[in-house]
């Protein structure tokens, strides 16, 4: 899913792309594992239950607004900071001293 965007004037171009990392993985992953302990929660045959009516909708309710949308949209700051670089070090000119 890469896109090339190309600058005329500077001949420049810049790839984007969404990639997730492995810590948007694991953040999904463990909003996922929260919606299905709220679920398993919900299944009990007690209409009076502590589980059914209070925890299992408050799991439900974090693992889908809250856990699954951060792991969306968490941006690792490692690999901000390479790009930052990468742009940096591309950027110079080498100039030979004499």
């Amino acid at each position: 899913m890469a896109k090339v965007i190309k600058n005329k004037k500077t001949q420049i171009s810049e790839k984007f792309h969404f990639s997730f990392t492995n810590k948007n993985y694991m953040i999904i992953g463990l909003g996922i594992v929260f919606i299905i302990i709220g679920y398993i929660f919900m299944s009990e045959n007690s209409v009076d239950g502590f589980l059914p009516t209070v925890v299992a909708p408050v799991l439900l309710v974090l693992g889908y607004c809250v856990i699954v949308p951060f792991g969306i949209l968490f941006k690792d700051k490692s690999t901000q900071d390479l790009g930052s670089e990468a742009k940096e070090i591309s950027g110079t000119k080498n100039v030979k001293v004499s």
